[in-house]
């Protein structure tokens, strides 16, 4: 349950992410790098993702599945 808890909240992280890049491209008219590290911000947490989708695997804490069972 705790490896799928972790899956959810990085990916729900990495949205909050780019729509908070989008924002301050948005709004931001000054020369700020505050889209820069919210993109930035979303590139690590999207490779964390893949770290502990890898080792969570290897672990045996899942299990991918095909389609259909």
């Amino acid at each position: 349950m705790l490896p799928k808890l972790i899956v959810t909240v990085l990916l729900v992280a990495i949205v909050i992410s780019l729509f908070s890049a989008l924002f301050f491209m948005m709004k931001d008219s000054s020369k700020s790098k505050r889209t820069v590290r919210a993109l930035t911000l979303r590139v690590g947490l999207q490779v964390a993702l893949i770290v502990f989708l890898l080792i969570a695997t290897m672990m045996g804490w899942i299990r991918p599945h095909g389609i259909g069972g």
